[in-house]
């Protein structure tokens, strides 16, 4: 039962952290702790590089301590002094003692600061190499994230679920144009309109006669004398009167 209990959390919390977990975010992170390891490891390859030049500066010390004590050696040897002379090859023996030891240090100095400085260079191309890896990797998790995007959206969209609603807003607009339709005939078509064409044309007239009242008083375009209808003319009826005049 025990196992159980814990399998079925597993999956629970296991699911919902993978659920959570942002690759993108995830590479981004690793990234910045990878160069801000950096600094650190140009620190400690800087403290190598110091050790070694220090047991480089021990190393000169050394030898012109050891080459003073030789001179020394040699000047108490031609006085005659050997006791002093003594003296002084002890101390040469343990100067010397100290530069070899001086000497191992060094060499093993030189070697830690060569594969520290090799180790920080190859470092820092992995991290330009895995930052471009990383960039790679988001774009792609950026393009799959858009493609389930669209591929849900696809899915989930069915024709036919907004099919009515578009028979319903035509239909409405289709009303609504007809309604519009009818009332502007009805209102050019009724005696209002009409009234408003009769009331218009006797502006035009009373300006056609005011236009040629200014006309004749400037003595302008003179209007021809009017047409005197006969006798026989005025007994015809207007159709016939229209043809004669014709």
């Amino acid at each position: 039962m025990w196992e159980r209990i814990k399998r079925l959390f597993r999956s629970v919390f296991g699911g919902i952290i993978e659920s959570a977990e942002d690759p993108e975010l995830i590479l981004k992170q690793t990234i910045r702790d990878m160069q801000d390891n950096v600094p650190k490891m140009r620190e400690n390859v800087a403290q190598v590089m110091a050790t070694e030049k220090q047991l480089e500066k021990q190393a000169v010390v050394l030898d012109r301590e050891i080459g003073e004590l030789d001179l020394k050696v040699k000047a108490a040897i031609k006085q005659g002094r050997d006791d002093i002379a003594r003296t002084y090859i002890s101390a040469l023996q343990e100067k010397q003692v100290a530069r070899e030891r001086a000497a191992g240090q060094l060499d093993s100095a030189h070697a830690a600061a060569v594969q520290a400085r090799k180790f920080l260079d190859n470092y820092i191309l992995q991290v330009k190499k895995r930052a471009s890896e990383a960039q790679q990797l988001v774009n792609e998790a950026r393009a799959a994230k858009m493609q389930e995007q669209l591929s849900q959206a696809m899915s989930s969209f069915q024709v036919g679920d907004d099919s009515s609603t578009f028979d319903e807003m035509r239909e409405k607009i289709q009303r609504r144009s007809a309604s519009a339709e009818a009332r502007m005939d009805l209102a050019t078509g009724g005696i209002e309109s009409q009234i408003a064409d009769i009331e218009r044309e006797s502006l035009n007239l009373q300006v056609d006669d005011l236009l040629s009242a200014y006309k004749q008083q400037m003595g302008v375009g003179q209007p021809a004398a009017p047409r005197v209808e006969s006798e026989s003319e005025k007994s015809l009826g207007p159709a016939d009167r229209a043809k004669a005049l014709e």
